[in-house]
């Protein structure tokens, strides 16, 4: 028995409602609050430059005030003596001198970390083999101190620039490559399905697609690992100091901590900070400011 080709009724177009056209006036703006600026003083307190410096007025008030009240310029001298032996080995030229010579070996060893750094992590994104390397590596020599290999490094290279240049690019080495590489596994699928549609493979794949994506862990193992390496080469200097005499601000620490001048000791460990804070401020956070902040990658 066939079925009937035709429904038993006929099918009503529904029409959505209209809704009715009306105009509405805005209301005014006289009602609306304007927001009116902040008081000068949060203004101030706004400013991270100014918190810092009052943080370091704090710091150089108290050390003044226990100097004062242990009254032994041998053991702790105060800021002011402090403040005139630093003027006074600048000013005689010596205390420049040994910044340069360990702001040359410094570098020297920083550099040359950076790129071993880079082509282990760049190995390690592009094969299993170097994936492998990388953690075995990082595993073993990341938690041995550089400066316990300073022993080794002065029976291998001897006494010289060679031993110093050894116990930096270890001390670089392995946290930059760490953050490096982290930073590479963090990068997003999309991106590196965008550099394979545009055929990117291999080290352009790394320099285009992941060097950018991961800049803000770069850039934070660079800074690590320019610590760490700060910080070897004066505990190294001073080892070298006393075997060699010769050196560069570890030395000079290290001479006058013989001859009992503690001020031109604090003098030398200021030089460090003083350094320190003009990296970190002047080279690493206009890097970033310049790039991962402009970029969007990092608030």
């Amino acid at each position: 028995m066939s079925r009937p080709t035709t429904l038993p009724f006929e099918p009503i177009a529904l029409v959505p409602p209209v809704r009715e056209e009306y105009e509405r006036v805005p209301e005014p703006l006289l009602d609306v609050a304007i927001e009116t600026p902040l008081p000068f003083g949060k203004r101030l307190a706004n400013q991270t430059w100014l918190r810092k410096a009052l943080i370091a007025f704090v710091l150089i008030g108290i050390w003044e005030a226990v100097a004062r009240a242990v009254g032994n310029d041998l053991l702790l001298p105060t800021f002011t003596d402090t403040l005139s032996a630093f003027v006074q080995g600048i000013w005689s030229g010596e205390l420049i001198a040994k910044t340069a010579i360990s702001l040359s070996v410094l570098l020297r060893g920083y550099l040359l970390g950076v790129v071993l750094a880079f082509v282990l992590t760049s190995l390690a994104v592009s094969t299993r083999f170097g994936r492998d390397l990388l953690s075995m590596l990082t595993a073993m020599f990341n938690p041995l101190p550089s400066i316990a290999l300073l022993p080794l490094a002065l029976l291998w290279f001897g006494l010289g620039t060679g031993s110093l240049l050894f116990v930096l690019v270890h001390s670089v080495l392995w946290p930059l490559a760490l953050n490096t590489y982290s930073g590479f596994q963090s990068v997003p699928e999309t991106l590196h399905m965008t550099g394979r549609n545009y055929g990117l493979k291999g080290l352009r794949h790394v320099l285009l697609i992941l060097v950018p994506a991961a800049l803000p862990s770069i850039l934070a193992g660079l800074r690590v690992g320019w610590a760490f390496a700060w910080r070897t080469l004066i505990a190294a200097e001073l080892v070298f100091g006393a075997s060699s005499g010769n050196g560069g601000l570890g030395w000079y620490i290290f001479q006058n901590r013989n001859e009992l001048y503690t001020d031109r000791v604090f003098a030398g460990l200021a030089a460090v900070i003083v350094i320190g804070l003009v990296v970190e401020h002047l080279v690493f956070d206009t890097f970033e400011r310049l790039t991962v902040r402009r970029w969007g990658v990092q608030r």
